[in-house]
């Protein structure tokens, strides 16, 4: 008998097999020529007849949307509040990733700057920022406020709200740390100015910490149903109340995890800037990264990364979360989903 012909299939894993190939052919590169739109660099006026028609520039469908820029790392930031907490003098100590995300101006993610700012007693610090608002929260100490013609006393776990460009100034009666996060990027990215005044996008609040125990107490007397991200306190204010923001484009959550247990991987389209307040041992999932909990470390989540957040311990893990999440509720984009 004459040899018989190869079926043309082969068992898998016998040599020469390359099912891979063969079910998912690699695809092919863009063919490149030397007429090819995309190699073209930026079109500058022919002719212009006016410094306005001079300031003019082109691009076109191939080199328009192949601007790279780097990704936004998963980070928890430990010597951040290792130095604020060391107490050795008045002022401030920066989350600044600007140099890792090619920002000229300080920024932890594109468009929100984390901050830790030490107070010692006797001493002020002013805390007016270009940005339309600021959220903080005090991680102990007391201290006075001032804020425009608004003063408040302020003590540990009191959280509040600055508007910006409003003059302000914290003087401390005990040495005092706070953490903040504002949208100062957003608007040195817009070379932008906050609106100040009767037409302000946000206004001076102030959350004592005894009255979000009580918030967070009445929350926890009601169960949450399997679509609810665990039992969390919301912060809003007058102003935002119709969004439940606290300011236009940031929110602010107190979430809380039972002993030993955890809240499910799930993602967004913002990033996060999240205090851990309390949690030992607790730890947060970002992506393949495990990220250990310290005491008042800030953890960065990327926009769109899988994330979970669990408590390993014996007692209520606590942590406080900022988001740039109020653009997209507003642009239709917010894109949250468990896995």
């Amino acid at each position: 008998m004459g040899r018989s012909r190869p079926s043309g299939r082969r068992r898998p894993g016998s040599a020469g097999c390359l099912p891979a190939r063969r079910c998912h052919p690699r695809p092919r590169r863009p063919l490149m020529t030397m007429n090819d739109m995309a190699e073209m660099p930026v079109q500058l006026p022919t002719d212009p007849k006016t410094g306005a028609e001079a300031r003019g520039r082109y691009f076109n469908s191939g080199n328009a949307f192949n601007i790279k820029l780097p990704p936004v790392p998963p980070r928890i930031l430990r010597e951040e509040p290792a130095q604020a907490l060391a107490k050795s003098a008045t002022g401030w100590v920066l989350c600044d990733l600007s140099a890792e995300l090619d920002c000229p101006f300080p920024a932890t993610t594109p468009l929100m700057l984390a901050r830790y700012a030490t107070v010692l007693a006797g001493e002020s610090l002013d805390t007016t920022f270009t940005c339309t608002a600021s959220i903080w929260y005090v991680i102990e100490g007391t201290a006075t406020i001032h804020v425009g013609e608004e003063t408040a006393i302020l003590g540990k776990g009191d959280v509040f709200l600055l508007p910006g460009g409003v003059e302000s100034r914290i003087e401390a009666t005990a040495t005092s740390v706070f953490w903040a996060v504002g949208n100062d990027p957003q608007l040195a990215f817009e070379k932008a100015a906050p609106i100040t005044g009767p037409e302000a996008a946000t206004a001076f609040v102030h959350y004592p910490a005894a009255e979000i125990t009580h918030q967070l107490d009445v929350v926890y007397n009601r169960d949450a149903n399997e679509t609810t991200s665990g039992h969390a306190l919301i912060f809003s204010a007058e102003q935002t109340e119709a969004s439940r923001n606290i300011a236009p484009t940031l929110t602010l959550s107190l979430n809380t995890l039972k002993p030993h247990s955890f809240q499910p991987p799930h993602r967004h389209n913002s990033a996060a800037l999240t205090l851990a307040v309390a949690g030992d041992p607790a730890y947060s999932m970002v992506d393949d990264l495990k990220c250990d909990w310290s005491p008042w470390a800030t953890l960065l989540t990327p926009p769109t990364a899988k994330h979970s957040h669990h408590n390993d311990g014996d007692t209520r893990a606590e942590f406080l979360i900022v988001q740039d999440g109020g653009f997209y509720y507003h642009g239709r984009t917010m894109g949250f989903e468990f896995f």
